[in-house]
């Protein structure tokens, strides 16, 4: 069974940064794509990063396109989202999550393990 556990959310000032981390247990050659989503709360659940996991190619949405990067440490089953240039309109619940179906679109249906998030916080 997998398992993802998200740290490194907290709160800083606009134009700031932040590394969230995720770490997955239980990942196999299967599990293809890892993925970053925020969610503010009243809103719905927002693609950020996706990372497929063969060849390490990146997708970003157009908000953070730029700002943010994705990353995956093969070794040590983490993926990160590093934030720069953080605003407040970043500000949500991040969530890692993780998709054996597909790596094509920004679509949560596609994910099949979720983590329980991590609040990013971003002040004016």
């Amino acid at each position: 069974q997998v398992q993802l556990v998200e740290s490194g959310g907290g709160s800083v000032q606009a134009g700031g940064s932040l590394r969230l981390s995720c770490v997955a247990s239980g990942l196999t050659y299967r599990d293809i794509c890892m993925g970053w989503f925020r969610q503010d709360p009243g809103k719905e659940r927002e693609g950020v990063a996706r990372i497929y996991r063969p060849s390490a190619v990146t997708y970003y949405a157009d908000s953070v396109k730029g700002r943010f990067t994705i990353s995956h440490d093969y070794a040590k089953n983490t993926v990160y989202l590093v934030m720069n240039s953080l605003k407040p309109e970043d500000t949500a619940m991040y969530y890692c999550a993780a998709s054996s179906f597909s790596c094509g679109n920004w679509s949560a249906t596609l994910y099949n393990y979720w983590g329980q998030g991590t609040q990013v916080t971003v002040s004016s």
